[in-house]
């Protein structure tokens, strides 16, 4: 009844107010609008039936979706605290900003963080730090059957393609990757004009909808794949297996997303729909997978061909290993996608409980060809929350021979963390289509902020390492990567994990490895 009572009260009240607004004077019309306006929307609200709150409460319910709408907003910028924000806190985002304006990028009064906490890591710094280096170390991506080779950063741009990020953010990134000397991953999505306006060295990765490279029902095309691979801004080219954020799913890109300009990178009709399967057509065995990166790499003319993954089990990434011993065939590169990487969106599900996250993935890779005896032959990149200094050592700690990052190259072109990627509605005009959200983004501010970011956490990551005694990322050992397991304990990563030895795992395989590695199968996948 009290419902009923408020809406009939602003009604009359809304009577009231036109009626004087026709007898005393005309300014009544302003709460005479507002008060009829207010009484429609709880009429409104007491006859509709898909809301209940609102059927309860009529007008005053709406606040319930307002405050809902920009929760994330309020948890952000109000109640979060500098280092417990997800998925990336306060203090990293805030790195990352300084370091693309150019500016110090320094604490005070010492660590908010709790270092006795449980899973707290650190790194061990040497009684007889180095010299930094002048200048910053690259890493030759090329194995025995590579012609091309090519020299890799420390920090590199990852996959992201042109139709999840807007025109001016791949022209943005891709300019700063040309004005730093690193490699700028396109994605799955294809090659566009944005990618090559400035020149800056590209990454071709294709995926199962292998756009920019297929044939009209969907399948590889050889020549069109050559002809792009042969473009000399294409300096890698990557199959990608499956992705940090939805490994072993494929996608769907709505028709009416398909414009003109998407529709020609991607080599789809313009206004249909697109679906990339969850898997690829050009192998189903680990045996048919090295195989085609061996084509690749012969239809690119010899540049650096690898692949992608978010690894699932250490059987499978087994099993690839052992194929490439049976066909003598290695890829130049594999970068592993940890589980908590992810631009754009994703099922929740996917996000939380599905893959690998990259301290294991990527220890299971490095281990798997340090085991087979096939580590000098393979590069390893690490992708997955990388952004800081810190993270880069971590990562070569861990097995990587140099690292990329995506969405905290998002924050150096201005994102936010507005968590509205998918929506089509990017505040800051990074991840949208929509010409007028995009214009905001200023291309040659935000390429020299690309470039400012990289720089720094490349020259971050050189400091630690010079404390740590390293003057090359070759030297760095697990034992110099520390864990807190609880108040009193702390181990080294060297302790906490087991390190194969050069060819262990083709003498005898130790206990742990021993029934993967028999399990293993270079003609199938496990189930």
């Amino acid at each position: 009844m009290i419902r009923f009572a408020c809406v009939t009260g602003v009604a009359a009240a809304a009577l009231t107010a036109t009626a004087l607004s026709v007898l005393v004077s005309g300014w009544w019309w302003i709460p005479a609008a507002a008060l009829l306006a207010l009484a429609v929307t709880g009429v409104h609200d007491l006859v509709q039936r898909k809301h209940a709150v609102l059927r309860n409460y009529p007008v005053l319910g709406h606040l319930r979706y307002l405050l809902e709408s920009i929760r994330p907003e309020l948890q952000q910028y109000f109640i979060e605290r500098n280092h417990d924000g997800r998925p990336y806190d306060r203090d990293t985002r805030d790195l990352v900003y300084q370091r693309a304006k150019g500016t110090a990028a320094e604490e005070p009064f010492g660590s908010e963080r709790d270092v006795y906490e449980t899973g707290y890591e650190f790194l061990a710094p040497s009684i007889a730090p180095v010299p930094v280096p002048r200048t910053p170390p690259t890493v030759r991506v090329g194995g025995p059957d590579c012609t091309q080779p090519y020299d890799m950063s420390l920090l590199n741009v990852s996959a992201m393609s042109f139709g999840s990020l807007s025109a001016n953010a791949v022209r943005a990134l891709n300019h700063g990757a040309a004005l730093g000397g690193f490699a700028h991953d396109t994605g799955e999505g294809g090659i566009s004009d944005h990618h090559r306006q400035h020149g800056g060295d590209l990454v071709w990765e294709i995926g199962t909808g292998y756009f920019g490279c297929r044939t009209d029902d969907g399948a590889f095309d050889p020549e069109q794949f050559a002809r792009t691979a042969a473009l000399d801004q294409v300096k890698c080219v990557s199959l990608k297996l499956s992705q940090g954020a939805k490994p072993g799913i494929g996608g769907v890109l709505p028709g009416g997303k398909v414009n003109a300009e998407i529709a020609a990178v991607r080599g789809v009709p313009q206004g249909e729909t697109v679906v990339s399967p969850p898997y690829h057509r050009v192998f189903s065995t680990p045996r048919e997978l090295v195989r085609f990166i061996a084509r690749m790499r012969e239809l690119a003319g010899g540049k650096p061909a690898g692949f992608k993954l978010c690894v699932g089990t250490r059987r499978d990434v087994l099993a690839v290993c052992k194929a490439m011993l049976a066909e003598d065939v290695t890829p130049d590169f594999i970068v592993v996608d940890g589980a908590e990487g992810g631009t754009g969106a994703a099922p929740l599900e996917f996000c939380d409980h599905v893959g690998m996250p990259l301290t294991e993935g990527l220890m299971t890779v490095h281990n798997a060809l340090v085991g087979t005896g096939l580590r000098d032959r393979v590069r390893i990149g690490a992708s997955g929350k990388v952004a800081t200094g810190a993270d880069v050592v971590k990562r070569m700690v861990q097995g990587a021979d140099y690292t990329n990052a995506a969405r905290a190259m998002m924050f150096a072109v201005g994102c936010i963390q507005a968590m509205a990627c998918h929506t089509n509605a990017c505040p800051t005009g990074v991840a949208t289509q929509d010409a007028r959200r995009a214009r905001a983004l200023d291309v040659d501010d935000k390429s020299a902020r690309v470039h400012r970011y990289q720089r720094a956490t490349v020259h971050s990551a050189q400091r630690i390492m010079a404390s740590m005694g390293v003057s090359e990322p070759g030297e760095l050992r697990p034992h110099m990567l520390y864990r807190r397991m609880d108040p009193v304990t702390i181990r080294s990563a060297e302790e906490l994990h087991r390190w194969l030895a050069p060819g262990q795992l083709l003498e005898e395989a130790p206990p742990d490895w021993a029934a993967d590695w028999a399990a293993a199968d270079p003609d199938r996948f496990s189930a």
